[in-house]
């Protein structure tokens, strides 16, 4: 109990916006903190995990489907979310190669909060 009130006065002192359990569970569903959002028909890219750092948006309008969209920069992505309402292939190679490591994730919503690889390029699929 002591850690807990310490821990809490800790984080009021300093400022600190207290999420609840559910909240902490998934901060990006919520819209906790400017970094974690991502409008409905985009792909967000981030190049931390936890959806830390500059966030890159892609929308089908700017993004031509079934092609390789390489990554520009060396850092890549760490995290991300698929709002496209299409499926999206991320690849650990620049050039969508499947001898990397490579995944398909499902537009309908999912939020990656840390890949197993860099992301260094994606394809969003018709279907």
């Amino acid at each position: 109990m002591r850690t807990t009130l310490t821990t809490l006065a800790c984080a009021l002192t300093l400022g600190a916006t207290l999420l609840t359990p559910a909240e902490a569970a998934a901060p990006a569903r919520t819209g906790a903190g400017s970094s974690g959002k991502c409008g409905q028909g985009e792909l967000c890219l981030w190049p931390g995990t936890g959806y830390g750092g500059r966030r890159t948006v892609h929308e089908l309008s700017a993004t031509d489907i079934e092609s390789c969209v390489p990554l520009g920069g060396r850092a890549g992505a760490l995290s991300l979310a698929n709002r496209t309402g299409r499926p999206v292939t991320t690849y650990q190679s620049a050039e969508c190669g499947e001898t990397g490591e490579f995944e398909t994730y499902p537009g309908g919503g999912t939020w990656l909060p840390e890949s197993p690889y860099r992301v260094r390029a994606f394809k969003i699929w018709e279907r």
